[in-house]
């Protein structure tokens, strides 16, 4: 039987117990810092490289809007100055099964911006909302 890569579409996102539909998700990049070192007795007229920190973009969340629906403001709302409520969520590409075949665990993530979209009096589409996390890091998780 051949093996195939995993398709993206089939994916779902959990924070605090709850599973929410999303459209899109971006952002989960990871990235090590370099770190470049000379001292001035080396005979080599070239810096060392080295990893440093890690380092970790902002996550974007896109879904569509729903009536009655403000958890999305309700959580960046609730911001006050170095006082956020914190989650860790949880985003896992499914198999046709819905297993999940890859996790990412995401720590301390924290609404940084809250975008209810663009209007446009001769669209045809749905509307979206986005929602841009900051976090602490990721971890990543092939089962």
């Amino acid at each position: 039987m051949a093996e195939y890569p995993i398709t993206k579409f089939h994916f779902m996102v959990a924070w605090g117990g709850k599973n929410i539909g999303f459209t899109e998700v971006s952002g989960l990049a990871v990235e090590q810092e370099m770190i470049e070192y000379r001292h001035g007795a080396s005979t080599e007229y070239t810096k060392v490289k080295m990893p440093g920190m890690k380092k970790y973009g902002n996550i974007t969340l896109k879904r569509g809007t729903f009536k009655d629906d403000n958890e999305f403001f309700e959580w960046w709302n609730a911001a006050e100055l170095n006082d956020i409520e914190r989650r860790d969520i949880t985003i896992s590409l499914l198999n046709g099964k819905h297993q999940a075949m890859v996790t990412w665990s995401v720590k301390n993530a924290w609404p940084l911006k809250v975008d209810p979209g663009d209007l446009k009096a001769d669209g045809n589409e749905v509307a979206i909302e986005t929602i841009e996390l900051a976090h602490e890091g990721i971890t990543i998780q092939h089962v």
